[in-house]
């Protein structure tokens, strides 16, 4: 077997929803996310920290890409995805504040076995959203 190269990291994830209007109010308002780009009734991306967070309209996207400058592949998924932003355990805490000021349900808050707590909430599609500290899976 020969060596592989390394992977670095990941560079984009992707969210899916209808209603883009309802993402940019979510994401770019409630989360304060800085958005990048926009395609009315396509996409809407933000920066997060070292990535970017593609929020894909599913009608759209499964009819892929009819730009031969840029030809992305048809994808998207149906139902509810689901996304874990790193946060410390201060972030945890003011965002449940945040979160509820902003009329949004903290669906669960607990700590995990290793000690790490993550709270759960969903975006307006119905996107499963966590809060968790990085040593719910890296040593600090």
């Amino acid at each position: 077997m020969t060596d592989k190269p390394k992977i670095e990291g990941l560079l984009e994830a992707a969210l899916y929803a209808e209603d883009l209007d309802a993402a940019e109010r979510f994401y770019g308002g409630v989360l304060g996310l800085e958005q990048i780009a926009r395609v009315e009734e396509r996409h809407v991306f933000y920066r997060v920290g070292q990535m970017v967070l593609l929020i894909f309209n599913p009608t759209q996207t499964v009819l892929g890409s009819t730009s031969t400058q840029m030809p992305v592949p048809a994808h998207g998924a149906h139902g509810q995805g689901h996304l874990c932003f790193r946060a410390s355990a201060p972030q945890i805490a003011a965002w449940c504040d945040a979160l509820t000021a902003e009329g949004v349900a903290i669906e669960a808050d607990f700590h995990w076995p290793n000690g790490a707590r993550s709270i759960y909430f969903r975006d307006p599609a119905g996107n499963s959203l966590e809060l968790a500290e990085p040593r719910l899976w890296f040593n600090q």
